[in-house]
């Protein structure tokens, strides 16, 4: 998938800030602070490429000049490719390394994770589409966002402000407020969302969806389960997602119930995909 979007520049630069808020110690002891050199970025794995484009901009944030074409975030590469080159102060490429290599490794590797996930549905269902749940470390919601993006999912929820979704921690206070009522109440409140209502078997989904229900989420349920919902359905104006514990393992046989959606907090687990950076010294010409 194409990048979505790059981090904003106060985001970008609170991360450069907090790994050297007064420079680069070793190269201002060493005196070497204003020596031009070339920093090269490289895939050490298999990936799909993400924050390709933050780096970058890490860069140019601190005066450091871009030598080569960027590789776009979203791009499977392999091995070995080049990614981006900087240029500029030895002071300046130091200040930038760590931020852009570790962001380019952490998103790389929930792109690639959640590539992976999707390939693995689909080989079940061509179809069927992932969504990415908001369980992504605190703090990172606009890279993790961005790497799901780039891995072909969809953001489940980007958070609780502006998407209804009844679990049953919500209908613990409802009493004995009816199925269709409850759902009826939302759609007053909010009629241009859909009602999404998380359940946890095929009596709770039936239920939820004679009462109008947009999408039945069903949670940690069984394949069998999950197919007996979707019959269910039918021709119903009701999607059917799965959610809880939908991993690469499984989600093949989920995606093969005919589930339209397949909802995951995996690929925020998926391992770092290693970036090589080399670092070199530019030669001042000779004097003529």
């Amino acid at each position: 998938m194409p990048n979505p979007y790059t981090l904003t520049d106060i985001e970008l630069d609170a991360l450069l800030t907090d790994d050297a808020p007064w420079g680069d110690a070793t190269s201002w002891g060493l005196g070497i602070s204003a020596l031009p050199g070339r920093m090269h970025f490289c895939a050490r794995h298999a990936q799909v490429v993400c924050g390709s484009e933050e780096a970058a901009r890490m860069g140019l944030l601190r005066g450091l000049k871009i030598d080569s074409a960027v590789v776009p975030s979203g791009t499977a590469v392999e091995p070995g490719t080049p990614l981006l080159t900087l240029s500029g102060r030895a002071a300046d490429l130091h200040r930038v390394w760590k931020p852009a290599q570790t962001l380019m490794e952490y998103a790389g590797g929930i792109a690639s994770a959640t590539a992976e996930l999707l390939a693995a549905a689909r080989r079940g269902n061509p179809r069927v589409r992932v969504a990415c749940t908001r369980k992504h470390l605190p703090g990172s919601k606009s890279l993790s966002v961005k790497a799901i993006l780039c891995g072909g999912a969809a953001p489940h929820r980007l958070g609780i402000s502006d998407t209804l979704l009844v679990f049953a921690e919500h209908r613990a206070f409802l009493g004995d407020l009816p199925p269709d009522q409850a759902v009826a109440r939302l759609k007053q409140a909010w009629p241009e969302r859909q009602v999404v209502v998380e359940v946890a078997s095929a009596d709770e989904a039936a239920l939820w969806m004679d009462a109008g229900a947009d999408v039945i989420q069903l949670e940690k349920c069984s394949p069998e389960v999950v197919a007996q919902v979707v019959a269910r359905a039918g021709t119903r104006h009701c999607q059917i997602a799965v959610a809880g514990g939908v991993n690469a393992g499984n989600a093949q046989a989920y995606a093969a119930t005919g589930a339209q959606i397949l909802v995951s907090s995996a690929p925020y687990q998926g391992a770092p995909r290693d970036v090589g950076v080399t670092v070199e010294a530019i030669s001042s010409p000779a004097p003529g």
